[in-house]
């Protein structure tokens, strides 16, 4: 009984793992983007959320902070400044910047949203949208893997995938499951069962 609750946890489990995966940026890929170079979903959503100023700059340091504490906690073990998070990223003339990079990437780009916001989505109600994004950056990594494009020679800019990156989508696969059996429970508990009532069967037939 014990490890059959611990299994039935795995999938809760996964999506917590993937949360702190997206929050703290883990590196998961490397490719040019906006900001120069981008090695997690929330980096490229950040430097498309800066540049198209759809959020305020304090809700997109809100989101990069957990990360760069601990990048800086691991490296120097300093704390970084709320004020000096632009600077960080490099993000202070993402404005700028050409967008050539993002549009030859539409995949990672539009996988990275779904990634992030499914991370905070799925706190609430864990989904599908997670497994979504994931798949699309894996996919657009893939795609410009096999078919090189857009070509780019340089060592240090090249696109690169880090191992974690299959963790990342095995914890998404598997969060899903979590949200199908509260819904196959939710749909069983709400079907009403119907039965025929005999006396009135019995009155008909006399």
């Amino acid at each position: 009984m014990a490890s059959k609750g611990w299994r039935n946890n795995i999938p809760a489990i996964a999506f917590r793992i993937y949360f702190i995966i997206i929050i703290l940026q883990v590196p998961l890929f490397r490719i040019t983007c906006r900001s120069g170079v981008c090695t997690t979903p929330l980096e490229v959503t950040s430097s498309q959320l800066v540049a198209s100023e759809v959020f305020p700059i304090a809700a997109v340091k809100t989101l990069l902070y957990p990360g760069a504490l601990t990048r800086s906690l691991i490296s120097d073990m300093t704390i970084p400044k709320w004020d000096n998070l632009l600077n960080i990223y490099n993000l202070t003339d993402v404005k700028n910047a050409s967008a050539a990079a993002d549009l030859q990437r539409l995949e990672v780009l539009a996988g990275s949203y779904f990634c992030v916001a499914g991370s905070f989505v799925g706190l609430l109600n864990p989904g599908r949208m997670t497994v979504f994004g994931t798949l699309l950056v894996v996919w657009g990594l893939v795609k410009e893997g096999i078919f090189g494009k857009p070509v780019n020679t340089h060592p240090a800019t090249a696109v690169y995938v880090y191992p974690t990156m299959l963790i990342a989508l095995i914890c998404a696969l598997s969060s899903i499951k979590y949200n199908a059996k509260r819904a196959a429970a939710r749909s069983s508990a709400a079907r009403p069962i119907a039965k025929p009532l005999e006396r009135s069967s019995k009155s008909k037939l006399k």
